[in-house]
């Protein structure tokens, strides 16, 4: 099954998501990390899509969905919890199943406790939590708002190859996926990654987005947190402490992965399916 490609006009923007499965099934909602885009799972989505109307947006100045024209205002937990529920009003859905990588754990948190509270009924964050520890945080600041450009799409695959390895184990076909989902030619010809850099600014700007204890504990939602055994991003004691407060979150370790799961293998995909499925 290939996926159907859609735009939607949300808060004056114009956002793209990809969708599988029949339009009557359960709502899954797929939301990605910082710098990436919807397309990040496709394998997932294709499996899920026998049981679920999966939904996969690209956060406005990502991917296919329009850049901010307030990029200091914009990119920010408060706007994209409006534009999950903006997203969700548009396509007539009530209540829905969220998994988020990284970012889009970390906006689960952030909407499950205001902008969707009561919406979400089951929650998978995939290796984010309600707070990241000081040195990714500067780490992340320092290349997401300088993205580097190539010649080549060539290039640009040996270079998400490098700095995703922590994805877990990849087939030559889904890096090259990656790379032709995850690209955008410049002026000069050059290629470079496929979002807005001023996304940074969130980072600049809103650095207690990240901070979200208060939040977590407000969620009334079943959750799952999944863990990469080498992550620098959630750490273990992090993860225990979500077993132990708000939503009380079961975690599941994947080895051979850091920051963040590929959710690209069966083993992790029957993970999440049978979470979903409670």
């Amino acid at each position: 099954m290939q996926p159907r490609s859609n735009y939607v006009q949300l808060n004056g923007y114009e956002v793209h998501y990809t969708e599988w499965g029949t339009a009557d099934a359960p709502a899954l909602i797929l939301w990605h990390g910082l710098s990436r885009t919807g397309r990040d799972f496709d394998d997932i989505a294709q499996d899920l899509s026998d049981t679920y109307r999966v939904i996969c947006p690209d956060t406005i100045g990502r991917g296919l969905s329009q850049w901010s024209a307030r990029p200091d205002a914009e990119y920010c937990f408060a706007e994209y919890s409006k534009l999950a529920a903006a997203l969700l009003d548009a396509l007539s859905l009530g209540r829905v199943r969220w998994v988020g990588t990284s970012m889009g754990g970390a906006l689960g948190i952030a909407a499950g406790a205001t902008t969707l509270k009561g919406r979400i009924s089951h929650f998978v964050s995939n290796d984010m939590g309600p707070i990241l520890p000081p040195g990714p945080f500067e780490r992340i600041k320092t290349y997401v708002g300088n993205p580097p450009d190539f010649a080549t799409m060539g290039e640009l695959e040996t270079y998400y190859r490098t700095i995703y390895a922590p994805f877990g184990v990849h087939t030559d076909a889904q890096w090259r996926r990656m790379a032709e989902t995850g690209m955008r030619r410049l002026a000069n010809g050059r290629i470079t990654t496929h979002y807005d850099p001023a996304l940074v600014r969130q980072l600049v700007n809103f650095p207690r987005d990240f901070e979200q204890w208060d939040a977590y504990d407000a969620l009334d939602v079943k959750m799952l947190v999944l863990r990469g055994v080498t992550s620098d991003l959630l750490l273990p004691d992090v993860a225990e402490a979500m077993t132990m407060r708000g939503p009380r979150a079961q975690i599941v370790e994947i080895p051979g992965c850091g920051h963040a799961p590929g959710l690209n293998v069966p083993e992790q995909i029957a993970i999440v399916r049978d979470f979903l499925a409670t």
